[in-house]
């Protein structure tokens, strides 16, 4: 079995297993304290030009989630979200159990823009009932989206002037950062995710590390005792050099980056092998993952062979699918599926 059905199927790249295994006998500071994890930090401010700016490393992107929103919001305020963000359908209600509601908008190729944000606060704001609703107090967006697509720099900064407008949090997920960073068109670096969001994450568990991301917080009200809440929400390692030694490895010489380029050329062969054959596309994605609407027959055939990602009957025949590269897909299983495409 060939698995396309997301980008998390195999360990980690090759450099971090070695860098893991070399420092394997070191005694450190747990906690994410170390040596490593503080030269890990210094990379990843210098990347974000931001000296200021605090870096602390999570196990995994629900532990990131859950712990920025539970940290940043006050107990009667929700956070807004497209209605097909990640928090908002698969953390399996982790949000709402940290006390917050999740406030979800209509989302347009997976995103949601400034004018609806400032819609949905100028109604809460200018209700005369505001108190006996739940308060905006933070957006939260994916990028790049569920649907693989990207916001764009100006994106984001019209976001962020809304998020001033009314003192709310900008979060922005970055489970899946690498493969926009490496995508076609991106015009967002690590720089302006820094400038731009209140609070960010730079995805490692689905870009070629083991597990594990980076939070990087540059709202001053944000910064103080999050490290508590880290450890309140389950999401402190103890052994956290081994965050911190990913992380090393991942930043140095723009290695992070050039992984979700590597995919994401790789999913733009598969998207060109499907149209060519007729298939619709569902989502026009630049990056990992990859969309179409296809036929319950010619699913039956593949998936024999391959593995993906069902999304949801579109009508008694076809179905919506998800085809995910990653940063450890190869040129030959990708070769092999054209080819197979190319039969049905």
């Amino acid at each position: 079995m060939i698995h396309f059905e997301c980008d998390y199927t195999q360990g980690a790249h090759p450099k971090i297993i070695e860098m893991l295994a070399e420092t394997n006998m070191e005694q450190t500071t747990g906690y994410g304290e170390d040596g490593h994890c503080e030269r890990a930090r210094q990379m990843i401010l210098e990347k974000c030009r931001n000296k200021d700016a605090y870096v602390q490393f999570l196990v995994g992107g629900t532990q990131a989630n859950t712990t920025v929103i539970a940290a940043a919001l006050r107990p009667w305020q929700g956070v807004i979200s497209a209605d097909t963000g990640h928090i908002n359908v698969h953390e399996t209600g982790a949000i709402e159990a940290t006390g917050h509601k999740v406030i979800a908008l209509s989302n347009k190729d997976g995103k949601i823009a400034a004018e609806q944000i400032d819609a949905c606060c100028r109604e809460h704001f200018s209700s005369g009932n505001a108190e006996h609703m739940v308060q905006p107090g933070m957006v939260y967006v994916s990028n790049p989206t569920e649907y693989g697509t990207l916001y764009t720099k100006a994106e984001l900064e019209a976001i962020g002037k809304v998020c001033r407008k009314y003192d709310l949090i900008l979060f922005v997920d970055g489970a899946r950062m690498a493969y926009g960073l490496g995508a076609e068109g991106n015009d967002l670096t690590l720089a302006d995710y820094a400038a731009i969001s209140d609070v960010f994450y730079i995805g490692g568990t689905k870009a070629g590390a083991l597990f594990g991301e980076a939070v990087v917080i540059t709202d001053e009200r944000l910064k103080k005792d999050f490290r508590y809440m880290i450890k309140r929400q389950g999401g402190m390692l103890a052994k956290g050099r081994l965050l911190g030694i990913q992380y090393e490895v991942l930043m140095e010489d723009d290695l992070y980056t050039e992984l979700g380029r590597h995919a994401n050329v790789l999913a733009a062969k598969i998207k060109e092998a499907f149209l060519r054959k007729g298939y619709e596309s569902y989502m026009d994605s630049v990056t990992n993952q990859q969309f179409f609407i296809l036929p319950l027959a010619d699913l039956e055939r593949l998936g024999e062979k391959y593995s993906y990602s069902f999304e949801r009957n579109t009508d008694a025949t076809h179905a919506l699918v998800r085809f995910c590269t990653s940063w450890a897909t190869t040129e030959e299983q990708v070769n092999e599926l054209l080819s197979d495409v190319a039969a049905l």
